[in-house]
Protein backbone atom coordinates (compact mmCIF):
# COMPACT_ATOMS: atom_id res chain seq x y z
CA UNK A 1 0.00 0.00 0.00
CA UNK A 2 1.42 3.46 -0.57
CA UNK A 3 1.63 5.95 1.99
CA UNK A 4 -1.71 7.67 3.37
CA UNK A 5 -2.42 10.35 5.70
CA UNK A 6 -3.17 9.79 9.18
CA UNK A 7 -5.75 12.55 10.14
CA UNK A 8 -6.29 13.04 14.27
CA UNK A 9 -9.28 15.41 15.21
CA UNK A 10 -8.03 18.31 17.42
CA UNK A 11 -10.57 18.50 20.65
CA UNK A 12 -10.19 21.14 23.29
CA UNK A 13 -12.78 18.94 23.50
CA UNK A 14 -15.05 20.81 20.67
CA UNK A 15 -12.99 23.39 18.63
CA UNK A 16 -9.73 25.36 19.51
CA UNK A 17 -11.31 28.92 17.89
CA UNK A 18 -12.48 31.15 20.70
CA UNK A 19 -15.37 32.55 18.28
CA UNK A 20 -16.71 29.24 17.04
CA UNK A 21 -19.29 28.71 20.12
CA UNK A 22 -20.85 31.81 18.73
CA UNK A 23 -21.07 30.80 14.91
CA UNK A 24 -24.52 30.28 13.44
CA UNK A 25 -25.69 26.85 14.18
CA UNK A 26 -23.20 25.51 16.53
CA UNK A 27 -23.34 24.22 20.08
CA UNK A 28 -22.86 26.72 22.47
CA UNK A 29 -22.74 23.83 25.00
CA UNK A 30 -20.85 21.48 23.79
CA UNK A 31 -17.91 21.29 25.71
CA UNK A 32 -19.97 19.62 28.19
CA UNK A 33 -22.63 18.00 26.26
CA UNK A 34 -21.73 14.58 26.91
CA UNK A 35 -24.39 13.71 23.96
CA UNK A 36 -23.27 15.95 21.58
CA UNK A 37 -19.34 14.53 22.18
CA UNK A 38 -20.09 11.04 22.02
CA UNK A 39 -22.10 12.03 18.85
CA UNK A 40 -18.64 13.83 17.19
CA UNK A 41 -16.17 10.52 18.25
CA UNK A 42 -18.89 8.19 16.52
CA UNK A 43 -18.92 10.74 13.47
CA UNK A 44 -14.97 10.94 13.33
CA UNK A 45 -14.98 7.37 13.35
CA UNK A 46 -17.32 6.73 10.63
CA UNK A 47 -15.03 8.83 8.42
CA UNK A 48 -12.08 6.30 9.67
CA UNK A 49 -9.96 9.55 11.47
CA UNK A 50 -7.14 7.47 13.41
CA UNK A 51 -7.60 9.48 16.82
CA UNK A 52 -9.85 12.04 18.89
CA UNK A 53 -7.28 14.11 20.38
CA UNK A 54 -7.95 15.90 23.45
CA UNK A 55 -6.34 18.90 24.39
CA UNK A 56 -5.88 19.88 28.32
CA UNK A 57 -5.43 22.86 30.83
CA UNK A 58 -5.23 22.95 34.67
CA UNK A 59 -5.93 26.55 35.19
CA UNK A 60 -9.15 28.55 34.85
CA UNK A 61 -7.53 32.26 35.50
CA UNK A 62 -4.87 32.51 32.72
CA UNK A 63 -6.15 35.89 31.37
CA UNK A 64 -8.21 38.83 32.32
CA UNK A 65 -12.22 37.92 33.63
CA UNK A 66 -13.31 40.27 31.21
CA UNK A 67 -11.41 38.26 28.41
CA UNK A 68 -11.87 34.72 30.11
CA UNK A 69 -15.40 35.25 30.32
CA UNK A 70 -16.06 35.10 26.69
CA UNK A 71 -13.61 32.10 26.15
CA UNK A 72 -15.70 28.71 25.56
CA UNK A 73 -12.33 26.84 25.94
CA UNK A 74 -12.43 28.23 30.19
CA UNK A 75 -13.55 24.57 31.45
CA UNK A 76 -13.86 21.09 30.01
CA UNK A 77 -14.12 18.25 30.79
CA UNK A 78 -11.21 15.89 32.50
CA UNK A 79 -9.70 13.81 29.60
CA UNK A 80 -9.02 10.76 31.74
CA UNK A 81 -12.52 10.92 32.65
CA UNK A 82 -13.82 11.55 29.69
CA UNK A 83 -12.33 9.48 26.59
CA UNK A 84 -13.08 6.18 28.98
CA UNK A 85 -16.25 6.94 28.65
CA UNK A 86 -16.08 7.73 24.62
CA UNK A 87 -14.51 4.06 24.51
CA UNK A 88 -17.34 2.56 25.05
CA UNK A 89 -19.07 4.36 22.46
CA UNK A 90 -16.76 3.84 19.99
CA UNK A 91 -14.54 0.86 18.68
CA UNK A 92 -11.68 1.79 16.38
CA UNK A 93 -11.29 5.59 16.38
CA UNK A 94 -7.95 6.04 18.95
CA UNK A 95 -8.38 8.50 21.83
CA UNK A 96 -5.29 10.47 22.86
CA UNK A 97 -5.12 12.68 25.63
CA UNK A 98 -3.36 15.54 27.23
CA UNK A 99 -1.34 15.12 30.75
CA UNK A 100 1.24 16.75 32.26
CA UNK A 101 4.61 15.82 33.49
CA UNK A 102 5.00 18.77 35.53
CA UNK A 103 2.71 18.68 38.65
CA UNK A 104 1.17 15.08 38.74
CA UNK A 105 2.59 11.61 40.54
CA UNK A 106 4.44 9.58 37.40
CA UNK A 107 2.27 6.61 39.12
CA UNK A 108 -1.34 7.94 38.54
CA UNK A 109 -0.47 8.69 35.26
CA UNK A 110 0.70 5.67 34.54
CA UNK A 111 -2.06 3.88 35.96
CA UNK A 112 -5.00 6.41 34.20
CA UNK A 113 -3.17 5.34 30.86
CA UNK A 114 -2.97 2.24 30.78
CA UNK A 115 -6.96 1.66 32.41
CA UNK A 116 -7.57 3.69 29.38
CA UNK A 117 -5.65 1.02 27.22
CA UNK A 118 -7.23 -1.84 28.67
CA UNK A 119 -11.13 -0.03 28.72
CA UNK A 120 -10.42 1.02 24.69
CA UNK A 121 -9.11 -2.44 24.17
CA UNK A 122 -5.63 -0.72 22.72
CA UNK A 123 -6.50 2.71 21.93
CA UNK A 124 -5.29 5.09 23.73
CA UNK A 125 -2.34 7.70 23.25
CA UNK A 126 -1.01 10.04 25.68
CA UNK A 127 0.29 13.75 24.56
CA UNK A 128 3.26 14.41 26.95
CA UNK A 129 3.56 18.50 27.36
CA UNK A 130 5.46 20.06 30.23
CA UNK A 131 2.89 23.17 30.98
CA UNK A 132 4.50 26.21 30.26
CA UNK A 133 1.21 28.46 32.04
CA UNK A 134 2.40 29.97 35.38
CA UNK A 135 -1.12 30.15 36.59
CA UNK A 136 -1.34 26.03 36.68
CA UNK A 137 2.07 25.78 39.05
CA UNK A 138 -0.54 27.61 41.48
CA UNK A 139 -3.23 25.32 41.15
CA UNK A 140 -0.52 22.80 43.25
CA UNK A 141 1.40 24.31 45.61
CA UNK A 142 3.84 26.12 43.71
CA UNK A 143 4.38 30.07 43.65
CA UNK A 144 5.79 29.58 40.08
CA UNK A 145 6.52 27.41 36.97
CA UNK A 146 9.60 25.17 36.72
CA UNK A 147 12.12 26.88 34.14
CA UNK A 148 11.79 25.56 30.74
CA UNK A 149 14.64 23.67 30.31
CA UNK A 150 14.22 22.16 33.38
CA UNK A 151 10.81 20.84 32.80
CA UNK A 152 11.80 19.18 29.74
CA UNK A 153 14.58 17.23 31.82
CA UNK A 154 11.12 16.53 34.52
CA UNK A 155 9.47 15.06 31.20
CA UNK A 156 12.39 12.80 29.96
CA UNK A 157 12.93 11.25 33.02
CA UNK A 158 8.96 10.95 33.87
CA UNK A 159 8.50 9.05 30.09
CA UNK A 160 11.44 6.38 31.62
CA UNK A 161 8.95 6.06 34.69
CA UNK A 162 6.06 5.64 32.72
CA UNK A 163 7.31 3.47 30.60
CA UNK A 164 9.09 1.39 32.90
CA UNK A 165 5.67 1.04 35.14
CA UNK A 166 3.81 -0.26 32.27
CA UNK A 167 6.63 -2.81 31.64
CA UNK A 168 5.89 -3.83 35.82
CA UNK A 169 4.24 -7.29 34.04
CA UNK A 170 5.39 -9.55 31.04
CA UNK A 171 2.67 -10.08 28.93
CA UNK A 172 1.76 -13.51 29.73
CA UNK A 173 2.28 -12.24 33.72
CA UNK A 174 -1.58 -13.23 34.47
CA UNK A 175 -2.09 -16.60 34.55
CA UNK A 176 -5.35 -17.31 36.17
CA UNK A 177 -4.45 -20.92 36.83
CA UNK A 178 -7.95 -22.09 38.56
CA UNK A 179 -6.82 -25.01 39.80
CA UNK A 180 -3.51 -24.78 41.09
CA UNK A 181 -4.68 -21.31 42.61
CA UNK A 182 -1.97 -19.13 40.77
CA UNK A 183 -3.05 -15.65 39.87
CA UNK A 184 0.02 -14.26 38.36
CA UNK A 185 3.65 -15.57 38.54
CA UNK A 186 5.68 -13.38 40.53
CA UNK A 187 8.91 -14.17 38.19
CA UNK A 188 7.50 -11.94 35.40
CA UNK A 189 7.01 -8.70 37.75
CA UNK A 190 9.47 -6.41 37.99
CA UNK A 191 10.06 -3.66 40.16
CA UNK A 192 11.07 -0.60 39.11
CA UNK A 193 12.81 1.10 42.19
CA UNK A 194 13.22 4.05 40.31
CA UNK A 195 15.06 7.23 41.83
CA UNK A 196 16.46 10.14 40.10
CA UNK A 197 16.52 13.90 40.07
CA UNK A 198 12.98 14.57 40.09
CA UNK A 199 11.06 10.94 41.05
CA UNK A 200 11.31 8.59 43.17
CA UNK A 201 8.87 5.65 42.23
CA UNK A 202 9.34 2.18 43.26
CA UNK A 203 6.23 0.23 41.32
CA UNK A 204 5.42 -2.14 39.87
CA UNK A 205 1.97 -0.49 38.43
CA UNK A 206 -1.20 -2.47 39.51
CA UNK A 207 -2.64 -3.20 36.33
CA UNK A 208 -1.29 -5.83 34.06
CA UNK A 209 0.46 -4.49 31.00
CA UNK A 210 -1.26 -1.94 28.32
CA UNK A 211 -2.93 -4.14 25.24
CA UNK A 212 -0.67 -2.40 23.15
CA UNK A 213 2.65 -2.46 25.44
CA UNK A 214 2.50 0.97 25.82
CA UNK A 215 -0.31 3.40 25.10
CA UNK A 216 0.75 5.71 21.85
CA UNK A 217 3.19 8.22 22.85
CA UNK A 218 2.52 11.68 21.71
CA UNK A 219 4.37 15.07 21.75
CA UNK A 220 4.05 18.88 20.71
CA UNK A 221 7.03 20.98 22.09
CA UNK A 222 8.15 22.87 19.30
CA UNK A 223 11.94 24.41 20.53
CA UNK A 224 15.10 22.95 21.18
CA UNK A 225 14.07 20.95 23.76
CA UNK A 226 10.63 20.07 23.17
CA UNK A 227 12.18 18.84 19.01
CA UNK A 228 14.40 16.44 21.14
CA UNK A 229 12.24 15.22 23.68
CA UNK A 230 10.18 14.36 20.70
CA UNK A 231 12.90 12.68 18.62
CA UNK A 232 14.21 10.79 21.80
CA UNK A 233 10.40 9.25 22.59
CA UNK A 234 6.96 10.42 20.71
CA UNK A 235 5.77 8.21 17.82
CA UNK A 236 3.47 11.12 17.24
CA UNK A 237 4.38 14.68 17.27
CA UNK A 238 1.36 17.18 16.95
CA UNK A 239 3.41 20.13 15.18
CA UNK A 240 2.32 23.69 14.78
CA UNK A 241 1.88 23.93 11.69
CA UNK A 242 2.86 27.02 9.13
CA UNK A 243 4.50 27.82 5.77
CA UNK A 244 5.05 24.90 3.71
CA UNK A 245 8.74 25.46 3.91
CA UNK A 246 8.78 25.67 7.59
CA UNK A 247 7.01 22.61 7.97
CA UNK A 248 9.37 20.90 5.78
CA UNK A 249 12.45 22.03 7.77
CA UNK A 250 10.59 21.21 11.08
CA UNK A 251 10.13 17.53 9.56
CA UNK A 252 13.28 16.73 8.44
CA UNK A 253 15.17 18.53 11.74
CA UNK A 254 12.74 16.18 14.00
CA UNK A 255 12.77 12.91 11.87
CA UNK A 256 16.74 13.81 11.55
CA UNK A 257 17.16 13.76 15.36
CA UNK A 258 15.05 10.78 15.42
CA UNK A 259 17.32 8.75 13.48
CA UNK A 260 20.68 9.66 15.76
CA UNK A 261 18.85 8.53 18.03
CA UNK A 262 18.68 5.33 17.20
CA UNK A 263 15.25 5.31 15.67
CA UNK A 264 13.57 4.12 12.77
CA UNK A 265 12.21 8.04 11.12
CA UNK A 266 9.15 6.42 10.24
CA UNK A 267 8.28 4.96 13.55
CA UNK A 268 7.75 9.27 14.24
CA UNK A 269 4.27 10.59 12.50
CA UNK A 270 4.18 13.80 12.48
CA UNK A 271 1.24 15.69 11.97
CA UNK A 272 0.36 19.47 12.30
CA UNK A 273 -2.05 21.22 13.31
CA UNK A 274 -4.48 22.31 10.42
CA UNK A 275 -7.45 24.25 10.95
CA UNK A 276 -9.88 23.49 7.60
CA UNK A 277 -13.03 25.64 6.67
CA UNK A 278 -14.77 24.05 3.79
CA UNK A 279 -17.38 25.83 1.47
CA UNK A 280 -19.08 25.32 -1.43
CA UNK A 281 -16.65 27.83 -3.32
CA UNK A 282 -13.43 29.24 -2.16
CA UNK A 283 -15.10 32.74 -1.52
CA UNK A 284 -17.67 31.03 0.30
CA UNK A 285 -15.12 29.23 2.73
CA UNK A 286 -13.29 32.79 3.04
CA UNK A 287 -16.73 34.40 4.01
CA UNK A 288 -17.15 31.68 6.65
CA UNK A 289 -13.50 32.31 8.02
CA UNK A 290 -14.23 36.14 8.30
CA UNK A 291 -17.63 35.29 10.13
CA UNK A 292 -15.94 33.36 12.79
CA UNK A 293 -13.20 35.90 13.11
CA UNK A 294 -15.08 38.49 13.25
CA UNK A 295 -16.76 37.00 16.58
CA UNK A 296 -13.97 36.97 18.43
CA UNK A 297 -14.04 39.47 21.04
CA UNK A 298 -11.03 42.18 21.44
CA UNK A 299 -10.54 41.46 24.95
CA UNK A 300 -10.10 37.88 24.21
CA UNK A 301 -7.89 38.09 21.06
CA UNK A 302 -5.60 41.38 23.38
CA UNK A 303 -5.19 38.12 26.08
CA UNK A 304 -4.93 35.08 23.50
CA UNK A 305 -1.99 37.68 22.17
CA UNK A 306 -0.95 37.93 25.92
CA UNK A 307 -0.52 34.19 26.57
CA UNK A 308 1.32 33.41 23.17
CA UNK A 309 3.43 35.94 24.26
CA UNK A 310 4.23 35.84 27.83
CA UNK A 311 3.65 39.34 28.26
CA UNK A 312 0.80 41.91 28.80
CA UNK A 313 -0.06 42.88 25.33
CA UNK A 314 -2.88 45.38 26.40
CA UNK A 315 -0.17 47.91 27.31
CA UNK A 316 0.89 47.79 23.38
CA UNK A 317 -0.53 50.67 21.04
CA UNK A 318 -2.99 48.42 19.50
CA UNK A 319 -2.49 50.68 16.34
CA UNK A 320 1.13 50.02 15.96
CA UNK A 321 3.93 47.18 15.21
CA UNK A 322 4.65 44.69 17.88
CA UNK A 323 7.36 45.73 19.90
CA UNK A 324 10.56 43.97 20.63
CA UNK A 325 9.41 40.83 22.87
CA UNK A 326 11.95 39.66 25.74
CA UNK A 327 11.84 36.19 26.08
CA UNK A 328 10.08 34.83 29.12
CA UNK A 329 9.50 31.16 31.19
CA UNK A 330 6.44 30.54 28.81
CA UNK A 331 5.94 28.53 25.68
CA UNK A 332 9.04 29.90 23.74
CA UNK A 333 7.32 28.37 20.22
CA UNK A 334 4.30 30.10 21.39
CA UNK A 335 5.94 33.52 21.37
CA UNK A 336 8.16 33.14 18.38
CA UNK A 337 5.07 31.83 16.16
CA UNK A 338 3.07 35.36 17.11
CA UNK A 339 6.36 37.07 16.42
CA UNK A 340 7.29 35.28 13.15
CA UNK A 341 3.38 36.11 12.25
CA UNK A 342 3.44 39.98 12.74
CA UNK A 343 6.75 40.22 10.97
CA UNK A 344 5.98 38.14 8.00
CA UNK A 345 2.47 39.87 7.53
CA UNK A 346 2.76 43.50 8.76
CA UNK A 347 -0.09 42.52 11.13
CA UNK A 348 -0.18 45.34 13.73
CA UNK A 349 -1.08 44.68 17.63
CA UNK A 350 -4.42 44.68 17.13
CA UNK A 351 -4.68 42.83 13.84
CA UNK A 352 -2.33 40.00 15.41
CA UNK A 353 -4.46 39.29 18.33
CA UNK A 354 -7.70 39.40 16.34
CA UNK A 355 -5.78 36.51 14.44
CA UNK A 356 -4.30 34.56 17.39
CA UNK A 357 -7.89 35.09 19.44
CA UNK A 358 -9.22 32.54 16.49
CA UNK A 359 -5.96 30.84 15.08
CA UNK A 360 -3.18 31.70 13.42
CA UNK A 361 -1.70 28.39 12.93
CA UNK A 362 -1.72 26.34 9.63
CA UNK A 363 -5.34 26.64 7.82
CA UNK A 364 -6.42 25.59 4.27
CA UNK A 365 -10.15 27.65 3.26
CA UNK A 366 -11.63 26.71 0.16
CA UNK A 367 -13.65 24.54 -1.77
CA UNK A 368 -13.29 20.65 -1.43
CA UNK A 369 -10.76 20.56 -4.15
CA UNK A 370 -8.80 23.12 -2.63
CA UNK A 371 -8.40 22.51 0.38
CA UNK A 372 -7.68 18.97 -0.63
CA UNK A 373 -4.83 19.83 -3.33
CA UNK A 374 -3.43 21.68 -0.35
CA UNK A 375 -3.38 18.57 2.08
CA UNK A 376 -1.82 16.87 -0.29
CA UNK A 377 0.84 19.42 -1.38
CA UNK A 378 1.59 19.00 2.64
CA UNK A 379 1.97 15.48 2.36
CA UNK A 380 3.17 14.32 -0.59
CA UNK A 381 6.30 17.24 -0.41
CA UNK A 382 7.05 15.80 3.25
CA UNK A 383 5.53 18.88 4.75
CA UNK A 384 3.88 16.07 6.98
CA UNK A 385 2.71 12.49 7.86
CA UNK A 386 -0.95 13.24 8.04
CA UNK A 387 -2.88 16.36 10.32
CA UNK A 388 -4.47 17.28 13.39
CA UNK A 389 -7.40 18.80 12.15
CA UNK A 390 -9.34 21.68 13.88
CA UNK A 391 -12.54 22.45 12.99
CA UNK A 392 -14.01 25.96 12.99
CA UNK A 393 -17.56 25.04 14.27
CA UNK A 394 -19.50 21.84 15.64
CA UNK A 395 -20.93 20.30 14.24
CA UNK A 396 -21.31 22.21 10.77
CA UNK A 397 -17.43 22.57 10.23
CA UNK A 398 -16.96 18.77 11.33
CA UNK A 399 -19.69 17.44 8.94
CA UNK A 400 -17.97 19.38 6.34
CA UNK A 401 -14.97 17.63 6.24
CA UNK A 402 -16.26 14.64 7.00
CA UNK A 403 -18.41 14.55 4.50
CA UNK A 404 -16.54 16.79 1.35
CA UNK A 405 -12.86 16.61 2.18
CA UNK A 406 -12.64 12.70 3.41
CA UNK A 407 -14.29 10.95 0.35
CA UNK A 408 -12.01 13.33 -1.74
CA UNK A 409 -8.88 12.53 0.31
CA UNK A 410 -10.15 8.45 -0.10
CA UNK A 411 -10.66 8.89 -3.85
CA UNK A 412 -6.97 10.17 -4.66
CA UNK A 413 -5.80 6.87 -2.51
CA UNK A 414 -4.84 9.13 0.53
CA UNK A 415 -6.91 8.29 3.33
CA UNK A 416 -8.22 5.15 4.20
CA UNK A 417 -11.58 3.58 3.64
CA UNK A 418 -11.15 1.11 6.42
CA UNK A 419 -9.11 0.91 9.76
CA UNK A 420 -6.22 -1.08 9.28
CA UNK A 421 -6.49 -2.88 12.86
CA UNK A 422 -8.47 -2.73 15.86
CA UNK A 423 -5.14 -0.61 18.21
CA UNK A 424 -4.31 2.56 17.44
CA UNK A 425 -0.76 1.11 16.84
CA UNK A 426 -2.43 -0.75 14.23
CA UNK A 427 -3.96 2.11 12.31
CA UNK A 428 -0.94 4.36 12.49
CA UNK A 429 1.45 1.68 11.43
CA UNK A 430 3.50 1.24 14.24
CA UNK A 431 4.88 -1.49 16.10
CA UNK A 432 4.06 -2.64 19.57
CA UNK A 433 6.88 -1.88 21.96
CA UNK A 434 8.94 -5.11 23.45
CA UNK A 435 8.67 -5.48 27.69
CA UNK A 436 12.52 -4.03 28.52
CA UNK A 437 12.51 -6.34 30.98
CA UNK A 438 10.94 -9.10 29.67
CA UNK A 439 12.01 -8.90 26.37
CA UNK A 440 10.00 -8.92 23.01
CA UNK A 441 8.41 -12.42 23.81
CA UNK A 442 6.66 -11.52 26.80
Amino acid sequence: MSRQMKLGAFMRPTTIHTGAWRYPGAFPDANFNFAHLSHFAQRLEDAKFDAFFMADHLAVLNMPVEALKRSHTVTSFDPLTLLPALAVQTKRLGLIATASTTFEPAYMIARRFASLDHISAGRAGWNIVTTSNPDAALNFGLDDQMEHDERYARAREYYEVVTGLWDSFADDAFVRDVESGLFFDPEKMHVLNHKGRYLSVRGPLNIARPVQGWPVIVQAGASEAGRQLAAETAEVVFAAGGRLADDQAFYRDVKGRAEKAGRDPDSLKILPGAFVVVGDSDDEAREKRFKLDSLVHEQSAIASLSIALGIDASKFDPDGPLPEIPETNQSQSGRARAVALAQREGLTVRQLAQRLGGYAGLGFVGSVKTVADQMEQWFVERGCDGFNVMFPSVPEGLEDFITGIVPELQKRGLFRREYEGPTLRDNLGLKRPPNRFFGSGA
